[in-house]
């Protein structure tokens, strides 16, 4: 069970410090509790609660199996990002972004295989085979590469969601989430700019000991959701020998049901329709939609990827744009047809398509 998030400790890690009156965003107005010798002061009670919810979102990311990128490049961050992530196995950026990261990821993807390459040609002897010069060349590009992309080498797919430490230094890799649709979950100090972000949690973004108080809850909550996950995964193993079994059994209970619902006139349309309704897909397979995305669509009754699939793109324009101006520049034209293909059970096709055409989602 994840940490309970207490104010109390929040404060004594100087999370409330904001900065400079005269350097602030006035969009994060709703989040300042007051100003005090020329430095605003954050609401912790409103960073609890949004922490809160920021860590029910990555939990059901990683519950999913997807990754979550954490990119904090400031030096009172670095270590304590590569110390804490590493713990829960995701990828994390600490050294200078890579330009094209997410929307040319191809390219970078490239430049791991090439770091793989390298340590293949080690393992088989091909190295020593080298002249010196050439040997230097190659330990030096090695270095270089494993210094800026060494903890994103198991990261075969674009992640899940980011999360970021200041994103007004990572505003790079701001923009690069946004035009990809990938959930954007940061520490906002109160000179960010809150309407880029789809989760926020203002806190100090420069103390280290704040850094440290945010990401231990992140990263426990993150530690839950992988838990989760794997128990999931053992009961499916111990519970498919005995579902087996039982499939013939339930068969005839399901033929059984069948001929009862045939025979009674009562409300048979009913039953039917609470049924359906209980049938609710993990949205977010699909390539752009977030979980706030995922939740604005079931509440306009878009549970399944059947749904999903008979939506036209505008009418998903008009269900985003009812939902804000933020939703409102989301391109879901391909959406429909990624959901077809889950529907009809088509998952390698999806996984070409979302690698092949736009780089696909973990």
């Amino acid at each position: 069970m994840a940490n309970k998030i207490v104010v109390k400790d929040l404060l004594e890690a100087g999370v409330h410090f904001g900065h400079l009156t005269r350097k602030w965003n006035p969009n994060m107005a709703p989040y300042i509790y007051m100003e005090r010798n020329g430095i605003h002061v954050i609401n912790l009670y409103k960073t609890a609660a949004k922490l809160e919810e920021a860590n029910e979102a990555l939990k059901k990311i990683a519950a999913s199996g997807r990754k979550i990128l954490f990119v904090a490049t400031k030096k009172q961050a670095k270590d304590i990002v590569s110390e804490k992530v590493s713990k829960v196995n995701m990828p994390y950026i600490t050294e200078r972004w890579p330009g094209g990261m997410l929307t040319n990821f191809v390219t970078i993807r490239k430049a791991v295989k090439k770091m793989a390459t390298i340590d293949r040609m080690k393992k088989d002897g091909t190295f020593l085979t080298l002249s010196k010069k050439e040997r230097l060349q190659v330990d030096r590009l090695r270095a270089k590469l494993e210094k800026n992309l060494g903890s994103i080498s198991e990261m075969t797919r674009l992640p899940g969601a980011l999360f970021i430490v200041d994103t007004m230094r990572e505003h790079i890799a701001v923009k690069e989430a946004i035009k990809l649709n990938i959930p954007i979950f940061a520490m906002a100090d109160t000179n960010s700019d809150p309407r880029l972000l789809d989760y926020i949690i203002p806190s100090n973004d420069d103390a280290s000991k704040s850094i440290e108080a945010i990401l231990t809850h992140v990263t426990d909550a993150i530690a839950e959701g992988l838990s989760e996950r794997k128990s999931e995964k053992q009961s499916g193993k111990e519970g498919g020998d005995d579902a087996e079994k039982a499939a013939p059994k339930k068969k005839k209970a399901v033929e059984t049901e069948a001929k009862a619902e045939t025979k009674t006139e009562e409300a048979p349309t009913e039953t039917k329709t609470e049924a359906a309704t209980i049938s609710v897909d993990d949205l977010t397979k699909v390539e752009g939609i977030g979980p706030k995305i995922s939740e604005i669509f079931q509440t306009a009754g878009i549970n399944s990827f059947s749904d999903l699939a008979g939506k036209t793109e505008e009418e998903l324009s008009t269900i985003l744009a009812a939902a804000g101006s933020k939703f409102a520049s989301k391109n879901p034209a391909s959406w429909p047809k990624q959901a077809k293909m889950a529907a009809e059970g088509k998952w390698d096709e999806l996984k070409e398509w979302q690698d092949n055409v736009k780089g696909g989602i973990e």
